[in-house]
């Protein structure tokens, strides 16, 4: 049984892959300058998709303030702020034993939403599968998790159109 599971992830990895590198094939490439520091950006669907990391933090910065005015924004927002610096063990990995991990040890979260200066959720952007092997994320994942609060993650290197983000951000905040 373990043989197939390991098989068909194996699979699915390589699909992911070829398709991943289909789409980067066909999408133009096209120059992408960042917005000035002061301009609010607008981005299309498209330019999104072409954004630098800098602009994605921009990008989820406007939509966060324009269409949820209703939660305060902190961004890179370390672990330990919300979970002071605790050690707790978790299972991050199907294939490893429970351990101990710490929170100082955690990606910072990229935005914490906040109601009256009370963390409501997490927003967190990464490439690639970050989200789903990298150790730090995990640990980011798992204290948010502890601490009761909905954890949002958004790809990278995925289109994220503006109302798919704050349909994504409403659900998850039980809007």
């Amino acid at each position: 049984m373990g043989i197939l599971k390991s098989l068909l992830n194996l699979a699915v990895k390589t699909a992911e892959t070829a398709i991943r590198q289909q789409q980067n094939q066909q999408r133009p490439q096209q120059n992408h300058n960042p917005a000035p520091a002061n301009s609010t950006p607008s981005y299309a669907a498209s330019s999104a998709a072409q954004a630098a990391p800098a602009d994605w933090n921009a990008y989820f910065a406007e939509i966060l303030s324009s269409a949820f005015p209703q939660f305060g924004v902190r961004r890179n927002v370390p672990v330990t702020d919300l979970a002071g610096y605790a050690t707790d063990n978790f299972q991050l990995y199907s294939t490893r034993p429970m351990q101990a991990y710490k929170a100082e040890w955690g990606a910072p979260y990229t935005f914490v939403l906040e109601r009256s200066g009370v963390p409501a959720g997490i927003v967190m952007l990464g490439s690639g599968h970050s989200h789903d092997s990298n150790v730090k994320y995990l640990i980011a994942r798992m204290y948010a998790k502890k601490l009761g609060l909905p954890y949002i993650n958004f790809y990278t290197q995925m289109p994220n159109e503006r109302q798919y983000v704050i349909g994504r951000i409403r659900k998850f905040m039980g809007e």
